[in-house]
């Protein structure tokens, strides 16, 4: 058994200012989408500038937070928000979902491709790469804030999280940045390393990342607010994953046969 280590959540202060890790994380994962996007526009030939880069990071960045707080809002606190709409403002509070952060990148990738006249998928193909190292990099801050821990466990590895009760839980933030952090940038950074076809890398992106969480959800402790939704291990977070493993795999397939019937 393993004891959660005694970390501060606010990494330094800045005079009055508090800067804590969860906002170094974000921080780390828009100036990441911004190094790494600059070298992929180095390699397009031509098809991307570095300031269609920045633009774009910028109007994802927009959409994460705002698609994020209104996403958790809705999915997994609506009463509250119903009750007082006030609520969706107070940030300082927490509260970010994923998917909802994946809806606001999709409208702001649409609003950029209309913009820019790009593809959509062509977009989406370009910075779906881009996005797990900031995933890891918010999954660590989790750990260090000692939330969204596990359930109950017996492994050796079992950690005793410090507002979680006295038993073991599974270190789920940590599972997290290992599948969709670390192992989703190799499994897309490598495989868009090479020409694919339009849209492949996005479907791709769907799919593991669906996959990835739907398999974490499986050792997190559900939020308490929902509990399980079916089964005594169903879980808001596998029934929003659950649309993106599909659509991903309809995605890959269609450009895949595009691609056969093309070729």
């Amino acid at each position: 058994m393993l004891i959660f280590p005694s970390i501060n959540p606010i990494a330094f202060h800045l005079g009055p200012l508090a800067v804590h890790w969860y906002g170094i994380a974000y921080l780390f994962g828009f100036l990441s989408a911004l190094f790494l996007g600059a070298y992929r526009a180095k390699r397009s030939n031509g098809l991307w500038t570095y300031d269609e880069v920045n633009d774009l990071v910028f109007y994802c960045a927009l959409g994460v937070i705002l698609g994020g707080r209104i996403g958790y809002m809705v999915f997994y606190d609506f009463s509250v928000l119903l009750a007082d709409p006030l609520e969706l403002f107070k940030i300082w509070q927490g509260g970010m979902s994923f998917h909802g952060g994946l809806l606001g990148v999709a409208t702001a990738v649409y609003i950029f491709s209309r913009k820019t006249h790009k593809d959509f998928f062509s977009i989406g193909d370009f910075i779906a790469p881009l996005v797990p190292l900031g995933l890891a990099a918010g999954r660590l801050a989790n750990f260090i804030n000692g939330e969204l821990w596990g359930r109950v466990t017996t492994v050796p590895w079992g950690m005793v999280f410090p507002h979680a009760g006295p038993l073991p839980r599974h270190a789920s933030p940590l599972y997290e940045f290992l599948m969709e952090g670390v192992l989703l940038f190799t499994i897309l950074w490598c495989y868009s390393s090479k020409p694919r076809a339009l849209g492949a890398t996005s479907g791709l992106f769907l799919i593991f990342y669906g996959l990835f969480r739907f398999i974490a959800e499986c050792f997190r402790q559900p939020d308490s607010q929902l509990g399980y939704l079916a089964f005594s291990w169903f879980t808001m977070g596998q029934l929003l994953s659950l649309p993106m493993i599909i659509m991903g795999f309809g995605i890959y397939w269609r450009v895949q046969r595009l691609a056969y019937v093309n070729g």
